[in-house]
C-alpha cells in the first residue's frame, strides 16, 4: 500500500554508466522502499496517501558522503594556511581533546542539517563519542555507518569501548544505522592493536573503516618501520580480509592497488581537502580502471569548509582533467555512477541505495531546477554536476521519511542547535595555553 507518492518529477536514471532523465513520473513508495516509478496519473492514488507536488523538480537518489568527520562543524574555518602538521598537532587534536559527548550531539545535529539541506541522505562517520552520534542520527532520519575512531595507544580498554557500541547500535533505527570498527590509521596505531582489531570484526561480523597513505611521509614513514606500505601493512595483518572503508589513498602505489583489487574494500575521496592542505591527488582513474570502488566524501568542515558532497562531485572531474591535463576522463554518467551506486558501495550499504528503482530503499532528494544557473537546461543531469547548488535541493526523504520539505526541515531544530553551538564555541577553540581562537559569535 502506498504511503507516500512524489507526483509528476523529472527522474534521474544511471544505468551502465550513462545519465538519463524520464519525465513525468509518479514515485511511489511503501513504508521505507520504493514500490514503483511510473509514468504520472497512470495509477490510482489512495486519498490518506501523503503526497509530494514533483512538477518541475528533478527526483535523484539521496547525496552519500562516505566519509567525514561530522561534529568537526565547530572549527568550520577556523584553522586556515597552515601545514598539515600544524593542523593537527597544533591546533585541531588540542582543540578536539575539549569535546563533551553533548558537544558531539550538537556538531553531529548541525552537520546533518546541512547535509540534508545538501540533498545528503547517507554518511559514513568517524568520530568520537558515538553513542551520542548515533542518538543524533536516529532523531534526524538520515542514513549512517558509524565508526569510533580508537587510536593505538588507547589499547584494547579503549577498542572494547567501541565494540559496546557496535553491539548496541549495529542495525539500529529500523536499519538506518550500522556500526563498523574505526582504528584511526596504521600510523597512529600498531600491527599488534591492528590485528586486535581484526580479531574483534571477525568475531562482531563488521566491516573497517580506516585512513590509509593520507600523504607521502605516511608512506614514507610506513616503510622505514616496517618495511612495508600502510596499504601491505593492513594486508599482512588481516585488516583487508574484513570490509573495508579505505579513507584517501593518495599515495597508494601500483602494487598497492593491484593488493586491493583482491579484496573487498571501497576507497572514500575527498578532492577539496587534498587540494586545500595542498597533499596530493589520489590516483582515481587507476583505482576505477581496476573496479575498485570509489565513494565521494566531505572528510571534516575543519578541513573542507563545507559537507557539500555536490561540491566534492564536480572538483573530483575537475582535479583529475587538470592533474592528468585529459579532458575526456570521467564524464558525467561514469561521475554520477560513482555519487550514486559506488558510494552506496563504500558507504557499506551495499546495492540498497543509490538508486531509484523498485525495492531499493526510498532515499531520495528532489531539486528545483528553475535556477537561472540551470537555465536553459539542455540536459539536468550535466546540470547535476555542474552547477546545481545545495539551496536548489526543495525535498529529502530517507527510508521512506521526508526530512525536509520545501526547503523547510522536518527533524532537526535548526535554531535550537545553532543557539547550543554558539554556547559552546568559546570553551571548544581553546588549547593548550588557555586562550581561545578569535571567532566571530552569530
Amino acid at each position: 500500500m502506498t504511503t507516500l507518492a512524489i507526483l509528476n518529477c523529472d527522474v534521474l536514471k544511471v544505468e551502465n554508466k550513462t545519465a538519463s532523465v524520464v519525465t513525468g513520473q509518479d514515485i511511489l513508495i511503501e513504508k521505507d522502499k520504493i514500490e514503483k516509478i511510473i509514468p504520472h496519473a497512470s495509477a490510482m492514488i489512495d486519498q490518506n496517501t501523503s503526497k509530494i507536488d514533483g512538477h518541475g523538480l528533478l527526483a535523484m537518489p539521496g547525496l552519500i558522503n562516505t566519509h567525514a568527520h561530522t561534529p568537526m562543524v565547530y572549527f568550520r574555518g577556523l584553522v586556515e594556511d597552515v601545514t598539515v602538521e600544524e593542523w593537527f598537532n597544533d591546533y585541531i587534536w588540542p582543540m578536539e581533546s575539549n569535546l563533551t559527548e553533548e558537544d558531539v550531539y550538537w556538531g553531529m545535529l548541525l552537520g546533518m542539517a546541512e547535509m540534508i539541506e545538501s540533498g545528503v541522505t547517507t554518511v559514513a562517520d568517524h568520530y568520537f563519542y558515538m553513542d551520542q552520534e548515533a542518538e543524533a542520527v536516529k532523531e534526524s532520519g538520515m542514513r549512517a555507518n558509524l565508526a569510533w575512531a580508537v587510536f593505538g595507544h588507547q589499547g584494547e580498554k579503549g577498542l572494547d569501548r567501541t565494540v559496546e557500541f557496535i553491539r548496541k547500535w549495529n542495525d539500529s533505527a529500523n536499519g538506518r544505522i550500522i556500526t563498523w570498527l574505526g582504528p584511526h590509521a596504521p600510523y597512529t596505531t600498531t600491527p599488534d592493536f591492528l590485528k586486535l582489531v581484526v580479531v574483534k570484526a571477525k568475531e562482531l561480523g563488521v566491516g573497517i573503516h580506516i585512513h590509509v597513505s593520507e600523504t607521502r611521509d605516511q608512506v614514507q614513514n610506513s616503510l622505514r618501520d616496517y618495511d612495508l606500505t600502510p596499504v601491505k601493512l593492513l594486508q599482512q595483518v588481516g585488516v583487508l580480509d574484513h570490509p573495508t572503508l579505505l579513507v584517501h589513498c593518495s599515495f597508494a602505489t601500483d602494487e598497492d592497488i593491484e593488493i586491493l583489487t583482491h579484496y573487498p574494500v571501497g576507497v572514500a575521496q575527498a578532492p577539496k581537502t587534498y587540494m586545500k592542505a595542498g597533499v596530493g591527488l589520489a590516483p582515481v582513474l587507476k583505482f576505477l580502471k581496476k573496479g575498485i570502488p570509489v565513494g565521494l566524501a566531505s572528510d571534516g568542515a575543519a578541513s573542507n569548509n563545507t559537507l557539500d558532497i555536490l561540491e566534492q562531485l564536480r572538483l573530483m572531474v575537475l582535479s583529475q582533467r587538470v592533474s592528468l591535463t585529459d579532458p575526456l576522463i570521467l564524464p558525467v554518467g561514469e561521475l554520477l555512477d560513482m555519487a550514486f551506486r559506488s558510494s552506496a558501495r563504500v558507504s557499506g550499504f551495499g546495492d540498497s541505495i543509490g538508486e531509484l528503482k523498485e525495492n531499493k530503499l526510498a532515499d531520495i532528494a528532489l531539486i528545483r531546477q528553475d535556477g537561472l544557473q540551470n537555465f536553459p537546461c539542455f540536459n539536468p543531469a550535466v546540470n547535476l554536476v555542474y552547477s546545481v547548488q545545495p539551496s536548489q535541493f526543495d525535498n529529502v526523504i530517507c527510508n521512506g521519511k521526508v526530512l525536509m520539505q520545501n526547503h523547510q526541515l522536518k527533524t532537526i531544530n535548526k535554531d535550537k542547535v545553532k543557539q547550543e553551538i554558539s554556547k559552546r564555541l568559546e570553551r571548544m577553540t581553546q588549547r593548550e595555553n588557555g586562550k581561545s581562537i578569535a571567532f566571530y559569535p552569530s
